[in-house]
C-alpha cells in the first residue's frame, strides 16, 4: 500500500513537478490550489502527508496548518517557503510541521524527504 500525499500550492507548475515526481515513486497524490480546496482533500481522502506551501493567496500556509491540525491533529506536514520567512518557518515548527524547504528546492530534497517521512511499504 503506497502513502497517499497532497501538494498545496498556489503555483501550478510546482503541484504539478511535485505530483509527477511523487506519483512516479509510487506515492498516490492529490493537488490543492488554496486552502478550502486542501481541507476538502484533508476530509474527503485522508492523506497521510501534506506538501504545503507557505505563501497562498487567502488562507495563508499557517491558517491552513493550523486547520488541518484541528482536523487530524497526527496529520504529517513538510513546509515549502521562500527564503527570509523565519518567522514563519518557526511558528509552522510549533505547530508540528516536520521540516521545511526553501523555494527553490531540489526535487530530489523533497523526494528524500517523503521517503523518509512516509517510506513506500512493498507489497
Amino acid at each position: 500500500m503506497s502513502g497517499k500525499i497532497l501538494i498545496v500550492d498556489d503555483q501550478f507548475g510546482i503541484r504539478i513537478l511535485l505530483n509527477e515526481v511523487l506519483h512516479k515513486e509510487g506515492y498516490d497524490t492529490f493537488q490543492a490550489a488554496n486552502g478550502i480546496q486542501a481541507l476538502e482533500v484533508l476530509n474527503n481522502h485522508s492523506p497521510d502527508l501534506v506538501l504545503l506551501d507557505m505563501k497562498i493567496p487567502g488562507m495563508d500556509g499557517i491558517e491552513i496548518l493550523k486547520r488541518m491540525k484541528m482536523v487530524d491533529p497526527d496529520i504529517r506536514v513538510i513546509i515549502m517557503t521562500a527564503y527570509g520567512e523565519l518567522d514563519m518557518i518557526q511558528e509552522a515548527k510549533d505547530l508540528g510541521a516536520m521540516t521545511h524547504f526553501a523555494k527553490p528546492f531540489d526535487i530530489d530534497d523533497i523526494r528524500k524527504a517523503v521517503r523518509e517521512y512516509l517510506p513506500i511499504q512493498s507489497s
